[in-house]
């Protein structure tokens, strides 16, 4: 992907963060993200979910810099009063590089790739102790790994991983904005050890 393309997206703000690879199912009742999902499911199927907490933030501004991931609609489920139940599937992360002012009732900006620098040689090393790690962490809690069988460590694995860690989601948020990817192993190898040192 080339980190210099921009391209304009609807905006979504919610209090949750969505990671590449991650599905997640939403509530869509406000007649503005009702329009947006409109919009998508005529054209590419996506808009950038950003994490925005309007109790604790106030309203929603398209700050540029913000970060937040793209999301396609997988399944939509129309109800009978104009509300939606969506399934989306995060695909990869974006900025925003200046809000976009049009005639919808729903939030776009101009956006443009968030990617990470080279990684390191060893990264595949630190990809299988992360995955190792988390597999006794599971085994701990009683729970069967076998939903890791599917992952390996010569592709991206910080993402996949953090969906098994529970935490508020100002970290989490903190986590997908970190641009390397073994400074997001390392913080989830703090995490699984801490666990599995209790």
């Amino acid at each position: 992907m080339d980190p210099q393309a921009k391209f304009r997206l609807p905006l979504f703000p919610l209090p949750v963060v969505l990671f590449p690879t991650a599905s997640m199912p939403l509530h869509v009742f406000e007649p503005r993200y009702r329009r947006m999902v409109a919009r998508c499911l005529e054209g590419d199927r996506c808009f950038g979910l950003l994490h925005h907490d309007a109790d604790r933030q106030g309203p929603f501004l398209c700050e540029e810099g913000r970060v937040g991931c793209v999301a396609r609609i997988e399944e939509f489920e129309p109800l009978p009063d104009g509300r939606s139940i969506l399934t989306v599937r995060g695909l990869e992360r974006f900025h925003i590089e200046d809000g976009i002012e049009s005639e919808e009732p729903f939030y776009e900006a101009l956006v443009a790739p968030y990617v990470d620098g080279e990684a390191g040689e060893g990264v595949e090393l630190r990809r299988a102790r992360a995955l190792a790690l988390l597999r006794e962490v599971l085994q701990k809690l009683g729970e069967e790994p076998d939903r890791l069988a599917t992952l390996d460590t010569t592709s991206e694995l910080s993402f996949p991983l953090v969906r098994a860690v529970q935490a508020e989601a100002g970290w989490l948020q903190g986590f997908l904005e970190v641009r390397d990817e073994e400074a997001r192993l390392e913080l989830l190898e703090q995490i699984f050890l801490a666990v599995l040192n209790r």
